[in-house]
């Protein structure tokens, strides 16, 4: 699919895994904070048209955040110390969703359905959803520094990471005032089954396709 939609992944809401997210990490980091805007937003309206999720503007807006904070590394003339301190702002973020899932672990999965019961929503949100913020940020930080001498590929890998964190914390808690969620709901129901899983491809494909795009800038001659 254009939005590379796979599999729906068990929330209160349309989250699905899409590894496609790493498209406007890597455009953002790479050509800057514009482009990157335009490819998260664009990309996701098309891709949600194409898949028929329908058009969530809260969610283009939220991916195109996440294209537009991995471009910001440009505006750092300190490339190292913009990832040690994109890092800590990481890691407060990705504490303080796991420590709201763990007071709220009764969230229900609206997209479970008891075909006993022939209701919806009686499942919560699994551990490893709840936990996926943090465990994706490890994965985050063994490639961060598996690639200590490349800053390249370890800043991509950070500030994407930051821009999925604020992208998508973005487009799930505006669902606070457009779907009426409660706090609760939009951070265990809809933002961490969203955000952590995403940090599999931020870990995976980011530093694929920057260290690709490098190989054909020294190809270029560049």
């Amino acid at each position: 699919m254009f939005n590379g939609t796979v599999f729906a992944v068990p929330s209160v809401s349309q989250v699905a895994l899409r590894p496609a997210i790493a498209i406007p990490m890597f455009f953002g980091y790479t050509f800057g904070p514009v482009v990157g805007l335009f490819t998260g937003a664009v990309g996701n309206m098309f891709g949600d048209a194409l898949t028929g999720f329908g058009l969530s503007p809260q969610w283009s807006l939220g991916n195109g955040l996440v294209g537009m904070i991995a471009g910001m590394v440009m505006l750092f003339k300190d490339k190292k110390r913009s990832v040690d301190t994109v890092l800590y702002v990481s890691a407060a973020l990705a504490a303080l969703a796991t420590v709201f899932f763990l007071f709220n672990r009764d969230i229900a999965n609206m997209l479970f359905y008891d075909v006993d019961n022939g209701i919806f929503g009686d499942q919560t949100i699994t551990i490893w959803a709840g936990l996926s913020a943090v465990i994706g940020f490890v994965l985050v930080l063994i490639v961060r520094f598996a690639f200590a001498q490349d800053i390249d590929l370890g800043a991509a890998v950070i500030w994407g990471m930051l821009g999925n964190f604020i992208g998508l914390g973005f487009a799930a808690i505006s669902d606070i005032w457009i779907n009426g969620f409660s706090p609760q709901v939009a951070i265990v129901g809809e933002f961490l089954p969203a955000a952590g899983p995403n940090l599999i491809f931020v870990a995976i494909l980011v530093p694929i396709l920057v260290a690709a795009y490098k190989a054909v800038q020294r190809q270029a001659g560049r």
